[in-house]
């Protein structure tokens, strides 16, 4: 799939950082399989995917966490 970011890369498939940010509560989640762009890196979870991570970021909130920093486990 061409990036609509940069329009000039194609995606391939890699892994991201994700980062999310709730009031005073920040989730960072490392290794999260996604589509990479391979000229500016953007990424493109799936709906699976995008689902698993909103999951593991709404129990650091949850819990009151102020920042987590998280392994996604495959």
């Amino acid at each position: 799939m061409q990036c609509v970011i940069c329009k000039q890369g194609e995606t391939r498939p890699g892994t991201a950082t994700v980062t999310l940010e709730r009031g005073t509560t920040m989730v960072v989640i490392k290794g999260v399989p996604a589509d990479v762009c391979e000229n500016c890196g953007e990424y493109y979870l799936s709906e699976e995917m995008t689902d698993r991570v909103m999951s593991m970021a709404e129990e650091a909130v949850a819990h009151g966490a102020e920042i987590e920093v998280l392994r996604f486990a495959a």
